[in-house]
């Protein structure tokens, strides 16, 4: 029998304390998607609780002001400096790519919903994402990120997995707790509102500080996307799974939204696993794959998916990734692309517009010209 002090050591060995307010997104483990009812005891609070410090206006305004120009010089940090730090870390000399190589992925805000339209006419309905302030906050290496095992009990064995540890989204410093601050006090990188890790190959590791631009992908390229559906609470059946209800005529009785018979009796006399009943939809991690970048706003951070279906509500937050299906990843056949920024694009935005697939037709050039006898 396990104590709950022998499985509290054993959950902190699986995952170490301080990195542990994050996510960690695995796409093919189902019971991962299922929302926790309660906080782990490991679990760093992330806000604090606010008293009133009885500020006069003008102290407010001042320590506004000073908030806002700290946020401000921590998002324009130089990038040249970043690109000798990256140098520095590899040594001179940066790794190449390889299809065996995993990259990073991206923290990024879904903004709403735009249509485009093909050269020829053809409308495709896109998800705007927003990449916010994305920065490399801790790189874990594979010997410390998962402890030492045995070989062959590992999945990943022969070529085991780093994790970086990613922020998005600048914080107001005062807002959350010394702990959770303690986080991003050895890597120059303002509290993030948000979290995540993402496993990588140990040649893809980025030093702390790097920023993570839409330049990070191109145009043309497969991502995969996970969000966090709208949770709609305790539906029924109508609504959760679609049914069509009973009809609305004499003598049907308070049963028009009901399931009706789930065929449980005779020799069973009970209710069969995965049977459609009333229940908590929503909350769920949902992951859509190989959706295609049609346009590319580097101004912004803005990237045109392909897809109206992306899981998550506006603003809300979701996660990109290369792709892993087989047939549209980097490096497969029939994709154009060829290989991708390794471990990223280190080079500051370039103000050259909005970048667009070339099968998408660009409303900034004329589509219908007229000679000069017509």
């Amino acid at each position: 029998m396990f104590s709950s002090a022998n499985v509290t050591t054993l959950f902190r060995t699986l995952l170490p304390h301080p990195w542990s307010t994050t996510i960690v997104p695995v796409r093919s483990k189902n019971y991962l998607n299922r929302p926790r009812l309660r906080n782990p005891v490991w679990f760093v609070k992330k806000t604090r609780t606010l008293h009133n410090e009885q500020f006069t206006e003008d102290n407010t305004a001042f320590l506004n002001e000073v908030k806002r120009e700290t946020i401000l010089t921590a998002a324009n940090r130089n990038q040249s400096n970043l690109i000798k730090l990256a140098h520095e870390e590899h040594n001179g000399q940066l790794a190449e790519w390889s299809p065996g190589l995993k990259r990073t992925g991206v923290i990024a805000k879904k903004i709403g919903q735009y249509p485009l339209w093909t050269q020829n006419g053809q409308k495709i309905r896109t998800t705007l994402l927003q990449i916010i302030d994305n920065e490399v906050v801790k790189y874990i290496p594979p010997e410390e990120y998962r402890p030492a095992q045995e070989p062959r009990q590992s999945r990943n064995w022969r070529k085991p997995y780093g994790c970086l540890l990613v922020g998005a989204e600048h914080g107001d410093p005062s807002l959350f707790t010394k702990d959770y601050a303690g986080l991003f006090a050895h890597s120059g990188v303002l509290p993030k509102k948000h979290l995540c890790r993402f496993l990588i190959s140990p040649e893809a590791q980025l030093p702390p500080g790097t920023a993570l631009t839409v330049n990070h992908f191109r145009v043309g390229d497969f991502v995969d996307v996970r969000g966090l559906t709208v949770d709609r609470g305790f539906q029924g059946v109508v609504k959760r799974h679609g049914f069509k209800g009973m009809p609305k005529s004499h003598g049907v009785t308070k049963t028009h939204r009901r399931p009706g018979n789930i065929g449980a009796g005779g020799g069973k006399a009970r209710v069969w696993p995965g049977t459609k009943m009333p229940g908590h939809m929503g909350n769920r991690w949902r992951v859509l794959r190989g959706l295609q970048i049609l346009r590319i706003n580097p101004q912004y951070n803005v990237l045109w998916v392909m897809g109206s279906n992306i899981a998550g509500s506006t603003n809300g937050i979701v996660y990109i990734y290369d792709t892993i299906l087989p047939m549209r990843k980097h490096g497969a056949k029939g994709v154009p692309a060829g290989p991708p920024p390794f471990p990223t694009s280190l080079q500051p935005p370039a103000d050259v517009g909005d970048i667009w697939l070339d099968e998408l037709h660009d409303f900034r050039k004329l589509s219908i010209t007229y000679n000069s006898s017509e």
